[in-house]
């Protein structure tokens, strides 16, 4: 997505694509796109309605207003969302819940958009361990996200990071295929500002945030596509190329997901 994410790529995450992703890199500007979240913490959950632009074209993307937005689940749970201003929709008393499968219903400029997406069980999220190696003159921190995959087969995990108050965010997926019902081996590599001073060098002291969230199928695929596009270089595409999980052509994604948040703080490398 056009300067939202920028992205840090390693041999790990090759690991975890199913299969080749063929993406569609024409000009699809003035489409509509959806941003849609449900997840297991407190409300409010956002669905954002925008308009695409060209790839050539600024990073301002034109509000959809006017739209009716509705949420459900399949207990029965429904909510029709408000409009907070900048396209952005809001709920006020829905509750996401693991395990419920949840759909979005979007009316906007004479069509309807649904996409529906499962909220994974929750897999716990124990920590976070470092580890470091040397290239040259540079030390390189490695952060092994600490949780145990569940034994059935299938689970998909989006992890994202951020440094310090920066709000530059780095993106990893990760699926089960290698390493089903075992303890994670995957870990992020945090950038040491090898990309031509585009990148943090992050040092000792450093606090690396990092969010875990247990995905469905079709956002892992979403985000994979996501990651292949941009090619390690940075969100240089308009969000018009990943396979959407929205019906009737709107672009971008409808998620349920869990999350989970900790903070590390990068200790001094013993020599």
């Amino acid at each position: 997505m056009k300067n939202t994410f920028y992205i840090i790529l390693s041999v790990f995450i090759l690991s975890s694509c199913e299969k080749e992703i063929d993406l569609d890199l024409n000009d699809q500007s003035g489409n509509i796109v959806i941003e849609g979240n449900v997840t297991n913490q407190s409300g409010p959950y956002t669905v954002k309605i925008t308009k695409s632009v060209d790839f050539s074209e600024p990073n301002q993307y034109p509000a959809v207003t006017g739209a009716q937005v509705i949420l459900s689940d399949n207990t029965g749970q429904t909510e029709i969302l408000h409009y907070a201003g900048s396209g952005m929709y809001q709920t006020t008393t829905f509750v996401g819940t693991p395990g419920r499968t949840y759909t979005l219903k979007v009316q906007a400029e004479g069509k309807q958009y649904t996409a529906e997406s499962k909220m994974p069980e929750e897999v716990y999220f124990e920590g976070l361990q470092q580890s470091s190696f040397k290239f040259g003159d540079k030390t390189t921190y490695t952060l092994l996200p600490l949780f145990t995959d569940p034994t059935p087969l299938g689970n998909r995990y989006l992890f994202s990071f951020t440094i310090n108050d920066l709000t530059k965010k780095y993106m990893n997926t990760f699926s089960d295929n290698v390493n089903n019902g075992l303890p994670n081996q995957q870990p992020l590599i945090l950038p040491n500002d090898d990309n031509k001073g585009r990148d943090h060098e992050v040092v000792a002291g450093d606090k690396i945030h990092v969010e875990m969230q247990c995905i469905d199928t079709n956002i892992f695929t979403y985000y994979s596509a996501l990651l292949q596009i941009s090619g390690g270089n940075g969100g240089t595409v308009t969000p018009t190329n990943p396979p959407s999980n929205i019906s009737n052509g709107a672009l971008g994604y409808f998620s349920a997901h869990t999350t989970e948040t900790k903070t590390f703080v990068i200790q001094p490398v013993t020599p």
